[in-house]
């Protein structure tokens, strides 16, 4: 079967080189060698591309923590540096600094403390779900964005169900969610 394989796979390397040939040949004289300013160009032009891809890559980073902490998103910046490679340096920063603040959840203790006595984080049974047991209702109001890109909260990181649990609590609802668990905590 290896053999085979081997083989088939030769013989497609072939046809393609063959069909490369008989391309080139049919189009003519090649082209004259590159010139340095072309090449230079295409050079730019790539660069331009991987320094798009490298800001993307941040901002993308940025957005989907602000989004999660419910904060509003960093669409541009409001004094764009003129050298691509600052402003690829000024979306780390931005995105390292979204980061460091969603890595630290103000009440994470108390999150930890409910999740001690609900579930596991990855807990996938209906009608609750996830570490801190939410059900598809909280799910849609305080975790919209997460619940259409990744699904319920067994499917969400420990810091996104703890910033949605956040979010709640921010809202209003207090630890009320968590009646049981809370008084154990000493939350209510």
């Amino acid at each position: 079967m290896r053999q085979l394989r081997t083989f088939l796979f030769t013989l497609l390397a072939c046809v393609c080189a063959l069909a490369g040939a008989l391309a080139a040949s049919a189009e003519g004289p090649a082209d004259p060698a590159p010139t340095v300013e072309s090449t230079t160009t295409a050079q730019l032009t790539l660069a331009a591309s991987e320094i798009q891809v490298q800001i993307d890559l941040y901002r993308h980073r940025t957005w989907h923590w602000q989004r999660v902490m419910g904060r509003p998103v960093t669409l541009t910046l409001q004094h764009p540096p003129p050298d691509p490679m600052e402003r690829i340096r000024v979306w780390k920063q931005i995105s390292a600094r979204t980061q460091q603040v969603a890595e630290h959840p103000p009440h994470a203790r108390q999150w930890a403390c409910i999740h001690r006595y609900e579930g596991s984080w990855r807990d996938p049974n209906s009608p609750y779900y996830g570490g801190l047991q939410m059900d598809l209702g909280f799910q849609q109001r305080y975790g919209r964005y997460l619940l259409q890109r990744k699904g319920t909260a067994d499917h969400w990181t420990p810091l996104e169900q703890m910033w949605v649990a956040e979010r709640a609590l921010r809202s209003g609802r207090g630890y009320y969610p968590w009646p049981n668990t809370a008084r154990f905590c000493g939350l209510i």
